[in-house]
Formats: C-alpha cells, structure tokens, sequence
C-alpha cells in the first residue's frame, strides 16, 4: 500500500501548483488579468464620470449588444447559408455535415446623451432597405422613441438609436462678428446625431430652401447673415416677393449690409436680375486676368472679388404664371418669364466666377419655382411641410423612400428651426437643428459692417 499522501488543500496547494505551470505560461494569464482589470477599471470610471443620459444610453448600448444575435434572427436580419464551406461544417454523431450556417451582422456601438449610434456590416441580402423595413421594430426591441437608418460607407450602416431627441432641443445662437475662416462652407447648426451640421458653398450656384411659414427659413437666413456679413469677401443682393420696400420686411435689419434689395415690384426686380446678369458677364470676361484662373474659388472670395448671394426670397412672386390677354396681364406674364431665364441664367452659369443664388419658397412646385431653376439647384433643404408631394417638390423623389426623414412628418412645435438635406457624400438625407438668430443681433452685426458693403461691379470696374 503507497505510503504517498493525498492532496489536500493546505497551504502547499497553491506553491504546488504555480510549480506543475510553465513560467511563461503564468506570466501572461498575469499579464491577461491586468489587461482585463485595468479594462473593467476604465469602463466603470468612465460611466461613472458621465452624465445621468449618458450612462442611460451606456446601459442601453450594452444591452443592444447583448441581445443583438437573438434579436437580429427575430427579425429576419440575418444571412442563412444553405452551402457552407468544409471549413464551417459542424461534427454531429462524430461525422462532418455542412449545416445551414447563420451570418449575423456584426455590430458596434457609440454612446452620447441623446442615444446610441450603431455601426453595422452588411451581409448578403441584408442591406440597408431591409433595416428600414424594420426600424419601428427596432425601436420598440431597444427602448427608444425612433430608429434612422443611414449608409455610412460602402458594406456598413449606421443606425441611430434615439432616446432623448436632440432635434427637440431649441438652439440659440448669439453671433461675435468676428470675420469667418472659412467662406466655403457654412455652419447649420447640429445634426440628429448631436454633432455640428456643415454646409459646403464653395462652387455652389443656387440653393433651394422649402418649408411653411414659421418653420424656420427667416432665422436660416439671419443665421447666414451673420456668419458671413463680418467679411469684405462677401456681399449681398435681395429680393423679397412679399414686401415692396426694405422697411417692410425680414430684412429691414440687414439693409445697410445690402449693396442691392427690390421688393415684389416685377419690374425692378427684373432690373436687379439683369444688372447681376450683366456682372456675371463682366467677370467671365476678366476672371482670368484679374485672378489668373477660370474659377474664382480655385482662389477664394477676397474684397475685391467678392462671393455675391443673391436672395429670392418669396421667390414664386416672380416666376408667377401670369394668365390673361389684357396688356398689363401680358406685361406682367413677359417680366416673370424673363426674370426665370436670366435667374436661371445665374444659377447654370454663375458658379465659377462667384454667384450664390438662394431662392426661398414655401412650396417650390413647377408653377412656383420654374423646374429649368429648381433642378439644377445641388442643394436643397426642407423644413417642416403639409404634404409628402411638397417635400418631394423640394427634395426630389428620392425623399419617398426615406419615410423617416420626409418634413410632412415635422409638424410638431418642437421641429421649428429643423431642416431635411442631403447627406453630402452619403446615399439618403439627414435633420439639422438650426439655431435661433435674434433680429437684434443680425441687426448689430450689420450695423457694424456696414462699412464693408460696395457694388461687385463698381469693384470690378475699378
């Protein structure tokens, strides 16, 4: 009979036991067990010191990855691959057989105050039309008033998870005057994913601006004012189609910033068309002698060369249909079609030697906005609208099939000042909250930069 004692638990258990272990071997499950508690050290200390709706949407984001597998078999957004390769067959019975292979799409999460952003990979025949189809279904699985779903880049998806809408919140904005840094591109505010919402300008002709009355197009454009006003690089033209003189309107307040206004005289604003028209014409004719390029913003906008937005504010008034047969009918009906052409004139060709021409409607269908203007506009932006067809008009057809950022569906108090746009470089459209601009501030700015405003022409002249 062996003479050799039992193992115990004694206090030799643990020296005998790190000897039967290699030294390497215990060096990295040291090293692996710091590595895993300095992690658990950062993940707790960084929801500590967030804020209560960020460590909401923490915990929401764990949970979203926890349960994302079952979830995303529920609702069908999974590949089955009925003809796995040998290196995916499974052993049943000690035998190798090519079972179905389920493809989930892989996930990973960022958190803010407002919610989750989740980035997804695509699998075949999981795509982006697919988790449109279930984005309500997503929303209710996740706790969250809405899910928008977006392409982030090629073979990847980016879903919003909203829990506190940060388009809800009501922006101020209280402008410094200080001089822009950069004239080529234009702050909006920010977008739905609670990041600052940029607009590129440079070589941009015209811009379409939609939207109801009191949703947000006169504090747009008091914000563009304000940025911009502060810089000799810039000057401004209006024509305002519901007023007939600058003390009138919107834009009393910025009249000493404007080297051009007419109201909704037709036959003055004709007058300004063909002036800038003509201006248009001029720079073409010397942009290569006097910038030594054939398109200004291969330099940029300077005092002497100046970027000129023009805006056509109530813009239907002149391109209105006129129908009759009495002379003054006829008059009227002659000044509207030509103040479309040489408007469209400037929108087709004024991108390179300067021009900015914002038209703003309401509704801009063919009968209000000429569609030979509308069409060629890069940009558009909506804001809340009544019908599906006037968001259409606005942003074009491709709107339908993003039923969650369609404007007829921001008809709430709490989306005034929210706008609909193209994502630039990206398939679909996003929200933007633009901030509220005081007339009293747009006032101040351009009271202290009215010194800056001069005529283009007489510039080019001298």
């Amino acid at each position: 009979m062996s003479n050799t004692p039992s193992p115990t638990l004694g206090a030799d258990f643990l020296p005998a036991l790190i000897r039967a272990f290699p030294a390497p071997l215990l060096y990295g499950l040291a090293i692996l067990l710091l590595v895993m508690f300095a992690r658990l050290l950062f993940v707790t200390g960084r929801y500590i010191a967030s804020d209560r709706d960020t460590r909401a949407s923490r915990r929401q984001a764990f949970w979203i990855r926890r349960r994302w597998a079952r979830l995303s078999k529920a609702l069908g957004l999974v590949t089955v691959d009925r003809h796995p390769t040998l290196g995916q067959a499974v052993v049943i019975d000690g035998q190798r057989r090519r079972e179905p292979a389920i493809h989930v799409p892989r996930i990973a999460t960022k958190c803010d105050r407002y919610g989750v952003r989740i980035t997804v990979s695509t699998t075949p025949g999981v795509g982006l039309a697919e988790f449109q189809r279930h984005a309500e279904h997503l929303a209710e699985a996740w706790n969250c008033t809405r899910v928008s779903v977006a392409v982030d880049r090629p073979g990847y998806l980016v879903l919003r998870a909203v829990r506190t809408e940060p388009l809800a919140a009501t922006s101020t904005a209280v402008p410094d005057g200080s001089v822009p840094a950069d004239l080529s591109v234009w702050d909006l505010g920010r977008d739905e994913y609670a990041v600052p919402a940029v607009l590129r300008i440079a070589e941009v002709p015209g811009m379409l601006v939609g939207g109801l009355p009191g949703k947000g197009k006169s504090s747009l454009m008091n914000g563009l004012l304000s940025q911009l006003a502060p810089s000799g690089a810039v000057q401004f033209a209006v024509a305002d189609g519901k007023v007939h003189t600058v003390e009138e309107g919107d834009y009393a307040d910025v009249a000493e910033r404007l080297f051009a206004f007419v109201g909704a005289d037709l036959e003055e604003a004709n007058a300004l068309f063909k002036r800038l028209v003509r201006l248009r014409l001029d720079r073409s004719k010397k942009i290569r002698e006097d910038l030594g390029v054939t398109n200004m913003w291969h330099v940029g906008p300077t005092p002497k060369w100046p970027l000129v937005v023009l805006v056509v504010d109530e813009a239907h008034t002149f391109f209105r249909d006129f129908r009759g047969s009495d002379p003054e009918t006829k008059r009227l009906a002659a000044l509207a079609h030509e103040n479309a052409r040489l408007v469209e004139e400037l929108v087709k060709m004024g991108r390179a030697t300067g021009f900015l021409v914002i038209l703003i409607t309401q509704k801009p269908t063919g009968d209000a906005i000429p569609t030979a203007i509308r069409d060629v506009c890069p940009i558009a932006l909506s804001f809340a609208q009544r019908s599906t067809e006037a968001a259409v008009a606005t942003l074009g057809e491709n709107i339908r099939q993003w039923k969650d950022m369609d404007p007829s569906t921001m008809q709430h108090p709490d989306f005034v000042g929210v706008a609909v746009m193209a994502r630039e470089g990206h398939e679909g459209f996003i929200r933007v909250r633009t901030p509220y601009v005081a007339p009293t501030d747009v006032a101040r700015i351009a009271k202290a930069t009215a010194h800056l405003t001069t005529d283009p022409a007489h510039l080019l002249a001298a």
